[in-house]
């Protein structure tokens, strides 16, 4: 269950025009949380990959040796 605390409109405000993650500080300076604006999917950009349909086929088709992800996996955990 999550409790909600209302903001008065001034901090709303502010933290409304805050566009990476801030600490939210007591009068004295300590820190009581950190407050992570909401990200909306407007923001993000869709990613698009650098390589072609041509050369994902041509990489298909040269035989190369390939891994599992497994297999990085363990390769990596031997290192």
């Amino acid at each position: 269950m999550t409790t909600r605390i209302m903001l008065d409109p001034e901090l709303a405000t502010r933290l409304g025009s805050v566009f990476q993650a801030v600490e939210l500080c007591d009068p004295s300076g300590k820190v009581l949380g950190r407050f992570v604006p909401k990200a909306e999917a407007s923001d993000w950009e869709p990613m698009i990959p650098d390589v072609s349909e041509e050369e994902l086929d041509r990489r298909e088709r040269s035989g190369e040796k390939r891994y599992s992800t497994g297999e990085v996996l363990a390769a990596l955990g031997k290192l």
